[in-house]
């Protein structure tokens, strides 16, 4: 199965990096969900969760507030510029 590459990183230090099946983030535009195979996007985000989802079904959570989600060749990053794990 595939499986998406996912960095959330703060302004300062990363947060958390692995793989993972899917993730959830707040945007601008609202909520968006990404699996893998995912177009490329780029999105600004709102303040809240981001909830990865790894193989095993466990969950990551971390807040995050002002900054972006790309998404390209299954690799999604996610700069904030504050952020924490839950």
């Amino acid at each position: 199965m595939a499986a998406l590459t996912v960095s959330v990183v703060s302004a300062d230090h990363e947060v958390w990096s692995g793989e993972a099946s899917s993730i959830v983030a707040r945007t601008a535009e609202g909520e968006i969900g990404i699996l893998p195979g995912h177009e490329p996007i780029l999105a600004i985000l709102a303040s809240g969760q981001v909830r990865v989802r790894l193989s095993d079904g466990t969950t990551v959570e971390a807040t995050a507030n002002d900054g972006f989600l790309s998404v390209e060749n299954d690799t999604v990053t996610v700069v904030a510029r504050n952020a924490q794990l839950n």
